[in-house]
């Protein structure tokens, strides 16, 4: 502080006669040593109050800014990560939904022959019983149709005998002619096949 007002007095006044001090008349040798003194020592005070606090700004700022990049590339990661993480899922959920439409499918396709199969045995079943009873009415009408021509063929062998033709034996004997007369009536009888017991004709 001494030196610095030592400097400004000196400047004000200007060189006195017969050579005064002048820190700024760099041709003595003096002078110079003194002027530079008097910048070391305000060289420190400077720095401290002038280019510290400049300097320490300049690094808090470096700093903060290594910081925003560092966390500018934290968040480029992550958000890769994130992106990743969601592309990965994508692709299973893609999967699952796949592995599911295929399933339901299969499971589609064995309802599908499973109902089939049970329609043909539903109608199969159906087919038989259809044929069971076209049989059995059938059986029952050919059965009252013998009954109905052993009665008359009872009542015209009366008629011609111009006797009473109904004893169980005469019953029983027209009872079989019929029925093989029936039965050679029926599709897939031989030609040659007897008409009667005994072989008779």
């Amino acid at each position: 502080m001494f030196m610095t007002r030592l400097l400004s007095v000196s400047l004000l006044e200007g060189p006195k006669e017969g050579g005064g001090f002048n820190p700024l008349d760099f041709t003595q040798l003096g002078i110079m040593i003194w002027t530079l003194i008097i910048f070391g020592a305000a060289l420190f005070p400077i720095w401290k109050v002038v280019m510290g606090p400049i300097a320490r700004g300049l690094l808090d700022r470096d700093r903060k800014a290594e910081a925003a990049i560092a966390a500018a590339e934290e968040a480029r990661r992550e958000t890769e990560k994130a992106r990743s993480e969601v592309e990965a899922r994508l692709a299973e959920a893609r999967t699952e939904a796949a592995r599911t439409i295929e399933a339901a499918r299969a499971r589609a396709e064995a309802r599908e022959r499973e109902m089939t199969e049970e329609a043909k045995k539903a109608s199969e079943k159906l087919l038989e019983r259809a044929r069971a009873e076209i049989q059995g009415e059938q059986d029952k009408a050919v059965a009252q149709i013998r009954a109905q021509v052993v009665d008359l063929s009872l009542q015209a062998a009366g008629r011609v005998l111009e006797r009473r033709v109904d004893s169980a034996d005469d019953r029983r004997l027209v009872e079989s002619l019929v029925g093989t007369a029936v039965a050679g009536a029926k599709p897939g009888a031989s030609p040659g096949a007897k008409s009667g017991p005994g072989g008779r004709s």
